[in-house]
């Protein structure tokens, strides 16, 4: 038998189960102004209806294809949750997702977020949104909706998890990779920002073994905190890729490098005959991936498979036109260099010479 002693005198009600619908509702005017500047031809950028509208035509596209993308930012949330950290977050989760779209050689159009929260803090929740916003700016993406869940029992108290959802569109016939990549085209490597969001469950593990607290002074980095260092926010590469595909330079491939590193992901856009060698002594290694290697005691092919080691995007195009290409990148604000070359395949799709600097 039941016992209704223990009832509030007027009955439950959804807040009693730890769900605060008017903080949900704050959230939402809070955030109105970051989703309204991320406004863009086709999205009007305005949230609170069942659904996002986009207009393709409206946004210029003829005859497009339409390419999405979806992603989260992994266990780099545990710092921003444990320190408290949250500014910078939804860049990153923006960033997994529009990044993956411009390797197709697609324009990002609009992006949705799911958020859920054990307990829905509205400052919190405020300013991952704006990181969110932010993201898309730099994307020239609509944040045109999304989803807040509250979740007492799935998370604890004020924990959340982020997921990210992305659709752009090209037009057809110009997707990558192409089809004429060939043995002796040139690879061009642009410098990520740091860690970005992968390999972060390791990241943690080796902070924890080097005993250092996320506020003290990073040691690959004494200007900032570990924390803030580690927290870095994934490079946005959409701009410079998108300005380079519409100069005319004949990009053939682009490949993001995130989880699985160098070996996992640039033979994702090679045609079977062919492998990438890349030559370690020209990859610019940030000081954090040296760190992360010591404390770590991991080997140069594990950190290759598992961190991006400096290089957040690799671009395929033909030897005549790579300095082309890096002249055009740096004109844009990337930091950018040729490491290689693609060769016929002979077992390994990667191959390496030199050495990364750890």
């Amino acid at each position: 038998m039941s016992d209704a002693s223990n009832l509030p005198s007027n009955g439950l009600s959804y807040k009693h189960a730890g769900v605060d619908i008017d903080a949900g509702n704050a959230l939402v005017e809070a955030i109105k102004p970051a989703v309204r500047s991320t406004r863009r031809s086709g999205a009007d950028a305005e949230i609170g209806g069942f659904g996002g509208l986009f207009d393709l035509k409206a946004a210029g596209f003829i005859d497009p294809v339409l390419v999405a993308a979806n992603d989260g930012v992994g266990t780099k949330l545990k710092i921003a949750i444990d320190t408290g950290s949250h500014a910078t977050i939804g860049i990153d989760l923006v960033a997994m997702c529009v990044n993956d779209i411009v390797v197709q050689g697609a324009e990002p159009l609009f992006f949705l977020d799911y958020f859920a929260t054990g307990r829905l803090d509205v400052p919190t929740g405020t300013a991952i949104v704006e990181g969110i916003a932010e993201g898309c700016r730099i994307a020239g993406c609509a944040l045109i909706g999304g989803e807040t869940a509250e979740m007492p029992g799935m998370y604890h108290d004020k924990d959340y998890d982020l997921a990210g959802f992305a659709v752009g569109a090209a037009e057809r016939g110009t997707l990558l990779p192409r089809a004429d990549i060939a043995v002796g085209d040139a690879i061009v490597a642009i410098a990520s920002s740091g860690v970005h969001s992968n390999g972060f469950s390791l990241v943690r593990k080796i902070v924890e073994i080097s005993g250092i607290d996320w506020y003290l002074p990073a040691p690959f980095d004494p200007g900032r905190t570990l924390s803030g260092a580690l927290l870095t926010p994934t490079r946005i590469y959409v701009k410079p890729i998108l300005s380079a595909l519409k100069a005319g330079i004949g990009l053939k491939a682009l490949a993001h490098i995130t989880g699985g590193g160098f070996i996992d992901n640039i033979p994702r856009v090679l045609p079977d005959a062919v492998g990438a060698h890349i030559d370690l002594d020209a990859v610019t290694v940030p000081k954090v991936f040296g760190w992360l290697a010591r404390v770590g005691g991991m080997s140069e092919r594990e950190m290759l498979r598992t961190f991006n080691c400096g290089v957040g995007m690799i671009c395929v195009i033909a030897q005549a036109e790579a300095e082309r290409l890096v002249t055009h990148l740096g004109e844009q604000g990337e930091t950018a260099a040729i490491i290689g070359r693609i060769t016929e395949r002979a077992g390994e799709p990667v191959t390496f010479d030199g050495k990364l600097a750890l």
